[in-house]
């Protein structure tokens, strides 16, 4: 058993009875799962930031949406580490209760979640049939890009980091209405999710093994934003670095690489993203 909760979809049993009709062409049959790793301020079933639009990939495939420690229904954890969680995703693609069957799954993963997908499909390539990555958080591995090392460079130079006393709810409203955007409502459960964000291991730390996804010739599918409607200092601090990642691991993976409008292409855009992971996965 996995020591992280998996949220379950499987609606294949549904299709044709008028509630979760198939795609058009879309054949019922016995594909491989995908395991879905989400980012930070979320959990994996989640309508604001988690994968909550992508339920209707469930009517071809079992999906699983696994809650990182400290997020959803996961256990707490004193400190979020892109490690540990890589370890997780292995088990869960390990776990036959789950993943199994040969092959492996499916695995996408978004921001910090795709770095622990990246970790996981270096180590254990042969549990993974293909890797999407939205938005990928692995600065570390475009660090050459001068937008990155500026990022970078900043970080590592001691940016000030979290004041003491900053509560979970003045740092979720600091990160959406101080950058122009709609902050979510402050539920327990969000602000759990905030608070594990708050004490993650910083993910510039995180190496990414390029050479051992290149070998082992993973299909590799990058999913970034345009960017153009986001908040102007959103878009500088984050959107900037981001869109250059994701450009540089589609060349250095020999990666597709789809852009949507947007700067949450899975929420914002999941009607494109789905078409994208269907024509992918076939």
């Amino acid at each position: 058993m996995a020591a992280v909760h998996v949220t379950v979809w499987d609606d294949r049993d549904r299709v044709g009875e008028g509630r979760a009709p198939a795609a058009p062409g879309a054949p019922v049959d016995t594909a491989a799962p995908a395991l879905f790793v989400h980012n930070i301020f979320t959990w994996g079933s989640d309508s604001v930031y988690g994968f909550a639009g992508q339920r209707p990939l469930a009517d071809t495939r079992r999906l699983l949406l696994m809650d990182r420690r400290g997020y959803g229904d996961s256990p707490d954890t004193p400190r979020s580490d892109f490690a540990t969680d890589a370890d997780d995703v292995a088990e869960i693609l390990g776990d036959g209760t789950l993943a199994a069957g040969p092959g492996g799954a499916h695995l996408v993963g978004h921001g910090n979640g795709a770095v622990a997908a990246l970790l996981a499909a270096a180590r254990h390539p042969g549990l993974v049939r293909s890797l999407t990555l939205v938005q990928p958080s692995a600065f570390t591995a475009a660090a050459h890009h001068p937008v990155v090392a500026g990022l970078l460079d900043r970080v590592r130079d001691g940016a000030p980091g979290i004041p003491d006393g900053v509560t979970p709810e003045q740092y979720l409203r600091a990160s959406t209405e101080g950058l122009g955007m709609t902050m979510p409502e402050p539920t327990p459960r969000r602000l759990r999710a905030v608070a594990t964000s708050m004490r993650e291991r910083p993910i510039w730390e995180a190496k990414i093994p390029l050479a051992a996804i290149r070998d082992a010739a993973l299909p590799v599918l990058v999913i970034c934003g345009t960017w153009e409607e986001a908040p102007a200092a959103y878009r500088e601090h984050v959107g900037l670095p981001l869109i250059a990642v994701a450009e540089s691991l589609t060349e250095s993976l020999g990666a597709r690489l789809l852009r949507v409008p947007g700067y949450y292409p899975h929420t914002q855009e999941p009607a494109a993203v789905n078409a994208a992971l269907r024509e992918f996965w076939s």
